[in-house]
C-alpha cells in the first residue's frame, strides 16, 4: 500500500546514506542499532504506560533502520547475508513493539481484550512475513499484500503515539484495523501462492498428457 512512496523515501534517505557511507559504519550495524532501539522502546516504555515516548522512540529507530538498504547500495555491500539479517532483525523489532503492548494491556492497561488483539497482530504479522519468505524460497513471487511491514509500523505507532497524547479510542480502532488488515493480507498471500501453484500444476499436467500422446509406448 505504501510502495508508491518508496522512490520519495529513497530520495530523502540517500543524502544521509551518502554521509554515513564515508564512515566505518556498515549497513548491518545500522540494522542492529535500529532493532535494539525499536525493541528497547517497545519493551522498555510500553509496559509502564509511556505510550507516546515509546512510540516516538520506536519511530526514530524505525526510520534509522530504513537507512540500512540505502547505505548498503551506496557502499556496494548488498548481498544475501545482509538481506537475511535485515529480515530477521525486523521480526525481533516487531516482537518488541507488540510484546510491550501485550504486557501493558494485561497489566497496567487493564484491557485483556486489546491485549489479545495485540497478540493477534504480532502473530499475524509474523505469518504474513513467513508466507512471503516461504513462497520466495519455493521460487514463487508472492508480492501481494494490503498491509505489509511499513503499513503495520505506521498504523501501530501512530495509534499508540496519538493514544499516549490522550486521544480516546484511537488505539482501539488502530489495533482492530491492523488485526483485520493483517489477517486479510495473510489470506491474500496464501491465495496467491495457491493460484500460482495451481497454474503450475495445470501446466505440468498438460505437458504430461501431451508427452503421453506423443510417446504411446512400445
Amino acid at each position: 500500500m505504501l510502495n508508491p512512496l518508496r522512490p520519495a523515501m529513497a530520495r530523502i534517505f540517500t543524502p544521509v546514506g551518502a554521509i554515513l557511507a564515508r564512515t566505518p559504519i556498515t549497513a548491518n550495524t545500522v540494522t542492529l542499532i535500529g532493532t535494539i532501539g525499536v525493541a528497547g522502546g517497545g519493551l522498555g516504555l510500553f509496559p509502564i504506560g509511556e505510550l507516546f515516548p515509546g512510540a516516538l522512540t520506536c519511530t526514530i529507530f524505525v526510520l534509522l533502520d530504513m537507512l540500512d538498504g540505502t547505505l548498503a547500495r551506496i557502499k556496494g555491500t548488498t548481498g544475501t547475508w545482509g538481506a537475511f539479517f535485515d529480515s530477521t532483525m525486523d521480526r525481533i523489532a516487531d516482537a518488541g513493539i507488540f510484546s510491550g503492548l501485550v504486557i501493558w494491556f494485561f497489566r497496567g492497561g487493564h484491557n485483556p481484550l486489546l491485549g489479545g488483539v495485540s497478540l493477534f497482530c504480532l502473530v499475524a504479522g509474523l505469518l504474513v512475513s513467513y508466507a512471503k519468505a516461504r513462497a520466495q524460497g519455493l521460487g514463487l513471487r508472492c508480492d501481494v499484500g494490503l498491509v505489509e511491514r511499513p503499513e503495520r509500523m505506521l498504523i501501530s505507532l501512530i495509534a499508540v503515539g496519538v493514544s499516549g497524547l490522550g486521544v480516546p479510542y484511537i488505539l482501539n480502532v488502530g489495533l482492530w484495523a491492523l488485526a483485520a488488515g493483517s489477517a486479510y493480507t495473510f489470506w491474500q498471500r496464501v491465495r496467491a501462492v495457491y493460484l500460482e501453484t495451481k497454474e503450475t500444476r495445470g501446466t505440468e499436467e498438460t505437458r504430461g498428457t501431451e508427452g503421453a500422446k506423443a510417446d504411446p509406448g512400445g
